[in-house]
């Protein structure tokens, strides 16, 4: 059954091309995935990401729990701060990675990934040995993520949060176009910098015809999945389900960064030991040579056609105008400036081991 998010028929009457992903019935483009991508880098877009799922945990051991679940240091928040990690499994994978909101010292929010929503809170629930309150607001929830450098202009007006002075990776809650108690974080998966706004369902319409309203001096559009996913790749990050999963190493992903041996949280001994041993291959950037568009798992091979890797993401950078991708190779080939080869068709496509952000 394929779910809606509220503002679904507003899409389609907006024109929008729509797709199921991830369970949900939702907008891939609307103008077009070039135009739409170029409004984000250049102006201001909006993207409707109410899909995503959102878990308010409460207590005194709230933050006992999501230290268990959690990768990264949870201790390190303060209220109004963000941060990102992932759920370990107890294999050496992945089950999901996700945003930590301090929202007080007993209450924290987690967004996880929309198709992911009931695999997580259920793997959350196991480990809830510690009488958390925990409550499932996904289905009331939308957001809508502003993104490009006349995000902050396009917004201002609306709200009575100094959206300038927000840091990156922190939150606010005020009035947003008119509406009390409404949640503007500073995270972003673009690259672009911008806003996510967190609003209940029965708010959604107001708030978007608003945001519309006050960025139409600033070029404001409405924004797909397909731009999201170019725009996201421009920088590198990673796309559950593409780069990272069940099967996937945090550590080959080059997630060390988020991976924090501070506390005992699910697998951490594993881990530990596979840090100090090191890992066979990793997750690297890299930009074709030549023409070609590597796609999800197309085989990477070296200059004698031996397998060395599989590529997770790949598309042709509207920014940039050339291939890019992401994928997975053996070590040895994960340096900087290698060049690989993409298995395109039966033919070996010359690409180069790039680090990301491919696009500054």
């Amino acid at each position: 059954m394929i779910k809606n998010v509220a503002l679904a028929e507003h899409h389609i009457a907006l024109g929008a091309k729509m797709v199921p992903f991830a369970g949900f019935n939702m907008p891939v483009q609307y103008s077009g995935i070039n135009d739409e991508h170029e409004t984000v880098r250049t102006a201001v877009g909006v993207f409707d990401v109410s899909h995503m799922g959102e878990f308010i945990l409460k207590g005194e051991n709230a933050i006992d729990l999501i230290q268990k679940i959690s990768s990264n240091d949870v201790s390190k928040l303060y209220d109004g701060k963000i941060q990102y990690a992932y759920i370990p499994n107890e294999t050496g994978g992945i089950v999901d990675d996700f945003l930590t909101y301090r929202i007080d010292e007993h209450t924290y929010l987690l967004v996880v990934n929309a198709s992911n929503i009931e695999k997580d809170w259920n793997w959350i629930s196991k480990y809830n040995t510690y009488g958390v309150e925990m409550k499932d607001i996904s289905d009331k929830t939308s957001l809508f993520a502003v993104q490009g450098p006349k995000a902050t202009e396009a917004l201002q007006s609306l709200t009575d949060i100094e959206l300038a002075e927000m840091a990156y990776y922190t939150f606010k809650k005020g009035t947003f176009a008119g509406v009390a108690n409404v949640l503007v974080s500073a995270t972003g998966y673009t690259g672009a910098g911008g806003f996510e706004i967190y609003v209940a369902n029965e708010d959604a319409k107001k708030v978007w015809d608003a945001i519309f309203e006050a960025g139409a001096a600033y070029g404001i559009k409405p924004i797909g999945l397909g731009a999201r996913d170019t725009l996201r790749l421009e920088m590198g990050f990673c796309l559950y389900g593409n780069d990272i999963d069940e099967s996937t190493s945090p550590l080959a992903a080059g997630l060390g960064w988020v991976t924090k041996f501070t506390s005992d949280f699910v697998n951490s001994a594993n881990l530990k030991a596979e840090k100090e041993n090191g890992v066979a291959q990793k997750l690297v950037g890299f930009e074709m040579l030549e023409r070609g568009i590597p796609r999800h798992d197309y085989e990477i091979v070296d200059a004698d056609g031996n397998k060395i890797g599989r590529v997770t993401s790949g598309t042709q950078s509207p920014t940039l105008k050339k291939s890019i991708g992401l994928g997975y190779v053996d070590k040895a080939f994960a340096k900087e400036g290698t060049d690989i080869h993409i298995s395109i068709r039966n033919q070996a496509v010359k690409a180069r081991v790039r680090k990301p952000p491919f696009v500054k």
